[in-house]
């Protein structure tokens, strides 16, 4: 006999009606992950009028010159002057690369980039370390503290924003007016990396990067009204808390490596109580 008033609850319709919260449970968080993807806060990097400088630095782990430079280009994290003033990268390049050795972060697109700026120096060999700066070849980071050369030139403001790090838009307004189309660059950048090497130059040593570039994208931009305008995806692999990640973000004209404009700024700082 039932009691009035309650359901008649029989083992399958308990079954039946848990599966079904369970149902409704699952609903609700992914209606849940959908909202917080598509209302998360933005992020945003901009720079001033002023240019800021872009450094990069051509390095390998089979090179035994490069960590001191690397070392130098790693210290640069606690400058405060760091994105809003100069905007670091660090291209592994694949000539050093053997069948003993291999650069985990090594590119052969990276060594062409570095090969590209060898030809507009009219140069006939490329080496490691080399830094670049504001697209000139860079001698004198090893007696330096700061970054030499930073520019007071009013070129124009760039800013990028995303809601995911993965979708970018890109808006750079020029401090004049030009004629010139432009390019927009980005480079997505891991630190706190770590390699034992067995072999090469560097056998035996113990090796840590900061600023490395794991990906790196090139569109074109569209200009309206003294605006130009652009947007790019820049794939963001997931790594784990202890790793850093940050972005560098540069403007040029179409066709140059020169960079008229840079800005950039940490996803995942060396701060962050999360790693």
């Amino acid at each position: 006999m039932t009691k009035r008033g309650s359901p008649n609850f029989t083992p399958a319709v308990l079954l039946q009606t848990r599966s079904n919260m369970k149902k409704i449970l699952m609903c609700f968080v992914f209606a849940a992950s959908v909202w917080a993807d598509t209302h998360a806060a933005p992020i945003s990097f901009q720079s001033g009028k002023i240019q800021v400088s872009l450094l990069e630095l051509y390095t390998s782990e089979g090179c035994s010159s490069c960590p001191p430079a690397e070392s130098w280009l790693a210290r640069l994290k606690d400058s405060p002057d760091l994105w809003k003033k100069f905007a670091p990268m660090a291209f592994h390049v694949d000539y050093w690369d053997s069948s003993n050795w291999k650069d985990r972060w090594s590119s052969p697109e990276f060594t062409e980039r570095q090969r590209a700026y060898a030809d507009a120096w009219k140069s006939d060999e490329i080496y490691t370390p080399c830094f670049v700066l504001n697209g000139k070849e860079w001698h004198g980071w090893f007696m330096h503290q700061g970054i030499p050369g930073i520019s007071d030139d009013e070129v124009g403001v760039l800013a990028v924003s995303s809601t995911d790090t993965n979708y970018w838009r890109a808006t750079f307004i020029p401090a004049k007016p030009s004629s010139f189309g432009y390019e927009i660059h980005a480079a997505l950048l891991a630190g706190g990396l770590n390699s034992d090497v067995t072999a090469g130059e560097n056998s035996g040593r113990h090796l840590q990067h900061e600023f490395a570039v794991l990906n790196l994208v090139q569109i074109g931009m569209t200009t309206s009204n003294g605006v130009a305008k652009g947007r790019f995806i820049l794939d963001t692999p997931r790594f784990g808390p202890e790793k850093i990640m940050a972005m560098t973000v540069w403007v040029t004209r179409v066709g140059e490596l020169e960079p008229l404009q840079a800005t950039g700024g940490w996803l995942i700082s060396p701060a962050d109580p999360a790693r």
